[in-house]
């Protein structure tokens, strides 16, 4: 089966090139397909520069915008999908994503933080299933419509499509973390993003997929 990576981002500059070092070093991920979120920083040149296909939209449009603009650019039957801002991220954490899905054993597999640092692990905890972190079989993935719509609330609707199968697998991803909002923008604009999160969150919870 054939993998593409696809990684929203906005500003994630000094995060991204890792990234896509990483899922270059993997044979099984065809590509990396970045979508540059209206960023105002230098993603755009960081993942350009690194062997990354990357999408620019002239505007933030949030992560399920994103996301939908890449999906609509791939083929394969898997796609792995990452956040631009992870922190440690090695080969082991790709493998423990896909090969459930290699292996025929999932349809979706979620990526849960261990061991990384007290915060994101504890977020983790407390709401796995909100990843970014996960592999997706392309077919699946295609039948929910209005991910566009969805900003921060896309993990909510992927859950939501799989809600009733039990080709869901939950894989520890240890020592990987990731830049909290609050760090990348200072602590107001930070709580400023992470409430504009949560009420996409609570959107995609109280509405249908479709």
């Amino acid at each position: 089966m054939r993998i593409k990576a696809l990684i929203p981002a906005f500003n994630e500059e000094k995060t991204i090139g890792n990234i896509i070092d990483i899922l270059n070093t993997i044979p099984r991920v065809e590509e990396v397909i970045v979508v540059d979120d209206g960023s105002e920083d230098n993603t755009y040149q960081e993942a350009d520069s690194r062997g990354a296909k990357v999408i620019k939209l002239d505007e933030n449009k949030g992560k399920g915008a994103a996301l939908q603009e890449g999906i609509s650019k791939i083929d394969t039957e898997i796609i792995l999908l990452l956040d631009g801002d992870l922190i440690g991220l090695n080969d082991t954490h790709i493998y423990k994503l896909i090969n459930p899905l290699l292996a025929d054993e999932a349809d979706m597999t979620i990526g849960i933080f261990t061991k990384g640092r007290g915060l994101t692990d504890l977020a983790q905890v407390v709401s796995p299933n909100l990843s970014g972190q996960r592999a997706i079989k392309l077919s699946e993935l295609r039948k929910i419509k209005s991910l566009d719509q969805k900003g921060f609330g896309v993990e909510v609707t992927l859950n939501k499509h799989f809600k009733d199968k039990n080709r869901v697998k939950k894989v520890p991803l240890k020592e990987l973390t990731h830049v909290m909002k609050e760090e990348k923008m200072g602590f107001i604009k930070g709580a400023k993003a992470r409430s504009k999160m949560y009420l996409d969150i609570l959107k995609s919870i109280f509405t249908n997929i479709t």
